[in-house]
């Protein structure tokens, strides 16, 4: 494998200057060299590439179709939920493999090396398990195949309609498994990931504490074998309202109370929180999986980030709904939400660390954390899962340490990403995936069907 040099890189120590990466046939980083002569690939400023904590790739498809209001003047994420669960009835295998493909591909252009997928769409419309009852789990791994992207995949239990046990509906059924089934699934899924490269990981995500029986989510962390749980908590007002009247709790408070919450555990949104839950779930080890552009588009709420964040919680970034797909922005938006709330500037900014600085060290250890990957720094052991930035960019020229990164992320965008590499492997050169032909022009054909069917 190639040295891989750069400028400058930020490494578990700070900064450093002419720095040479050396990575082994497995991906892995095997050297890393300050003042070091230029040599193997040459790139400016070189940063570790963090997961994409926390993604649903089929509604990718759905990006910028929902922004018109509806005949009910409340419209809302349930509104929103609806028209999602029409268009779920219309895709195919061979579409969601198109589309996944896309989403891959342009998270690795905006700098993540890992996705890290909450796959729910299991069935065919109707309900019927596919003859092969991991056919959707095996188009998820195909893209992956493809792209090169890292994968930790999550096959997710969704079982009932609400915390009352009722059926799903019919844009839900393609989701549903009973517990004996999804034992089955996951059993199917974890042969899948055998196609990808050995970085690749599986978890579990009971959906939420609506979708799943209570003994499902406690039982979680068993059924995962030591990989990592994700489960939607504390979302919407309804979400928490339908919560504390089946369970005499509200959600977080029940979680904390029943079951063993550590670092195995990813919780998703959690923008309907008070202080208390917040300062307690911060405390467990877990990561608080954000999405802040998503969150933003269904009007969730603003997490927590400044009191979570004073209390030790660790933090992933994820592209939920794919309605955009920028790190940059996730990261810009999820500051901006804390300004807009508290009427301050730098709000997660610290005396030691820039805003950018504090943001993109989190978001790198707990998308880590969260994948079960061994990545986040560049540290000789770890995966190379690594970004490089342009340093010829006008707003980046001549800058170096911390407002690097201020300036990639509140005065740039993801035009400034130069490189990408999962696990060693060369995907994104000069800004550009290496397949990019071939997958746009096969998610174009995959669509074209379904935006004349809508």
């Amino acid at each position: 494998m190639p040295t891989i040099w750069a400028s400058q890189a930020l490494l578990p120590t700070g900064w450093a200057r002419d720095v040479a990466v050396e990575v082994d046939e497995t991906g892995h980083i095997t050297s890393v060299t300050h003042d070091a002569r230029p040599e193997g690939h040459r790139t400016g400023i070189l940063l570790p590439a963090p997961a994409n904590a926390h993604s649903h790739a089929f509604q990718r498809a759905m990006a910028g179709l929902t922004e018109s209001r509806g005949p009910d003047p409340r419209d809302s994420f349930w509104t929103w939920r609806r028209l999602m669960y029409r268009f779920l009835d219309l895709l195919t295998p061979e579409q969601v493999q198109a589309i996944a493909a896309l989403v891959q591909m342009e998270m690795l252009e905006a700098g993540y090396a890992t996705n890290v997928e909450f796959h729910y769409l299991h069935h065919q419309p109707g309900g019927a398990p596919y003859d092969d009852l991991s056919e959707m789990s095996q188009r998820i791994t195909a893209a992956a195949l493809q792209t090169g992207i890292g994968l930790t995949l999550l096959p997710v239990q969704y079982q009932f309609g609400g915390c009352d046990q009722r059926d799903l509906t019919t844009g839900q059924i393609r989701f549903g498994n009973d517990p004996a089934q999804f034992a089955r699934l996951m059993e199917e899924a974890s042969r899948a990931l055998t196609a990808l490269p050995e970085d690749s990981r599986l978890g579990v995500a009971p959906h939420s504490l609506r979708a799943v029986a209570p003994e499902d989510v406690i039982n979680a962390p068993q059924l995962a074998q030591g990989g990592p749980v994700h489960l939607h908590l504390a979302e919407q007002v309804a979400e928490v309202e339908e919560i504390s009247a089946a369970y005499g709790q509200r959600p977080v408070e029940w979680l904390l109370d029943n079951a063993h919450v550590n670092d195995q555990w990813c919780l998703i949104h959690c923008t309907q929180m008070e202080h208390h839950e917040t300062i307690a779930l911060a405390q467990t080890g877990a990561v608080a999986g954000l999405c802040p552009i998503t969150e933003s588009s269904l009007g969730d709420g603003i997490f927590d980030g400044v009191r979570w964040l004073d209390h030790h919680g660790k933090i992933a970034i994820g592209s939920d709904s794919n309605i955009r797909i920028s790190l940059s922005e996730e990261l810009r938006t999820l500051d901006y939400s804390q300004r807009l709330r508290d009427r301050s500037r730098a709000a997660l900014a610290t005396p030691e660390h820039s805003t950018g600085r504090r943001l993109f060290n989190a978001v790198c250890a707990g998308g880590a954390q969260t994948a079960g990957r061994n990545s986040g720094h560049i540290a000789v052991g770890q995966l190379a899962d690594l970004m490089a930035l342009d340093d010829s960019h006008i707003d980046l020229t001549g800058q170096t340490g911390d407002k690097l990164l201020d300036c990639w992320i509140f005065a740039g965008d993801d035009r400034m990403v130069r490189d990408v590499w999962s696990a060693g492997r060369h995907l994104v050169q000069d800004g550009r995936h290496h397949a990019r032909d071939q997958i746009t022009t096969a998610y174009t054909r995959a669509m074209q069907p379904l935006r004349d069917a809508l």
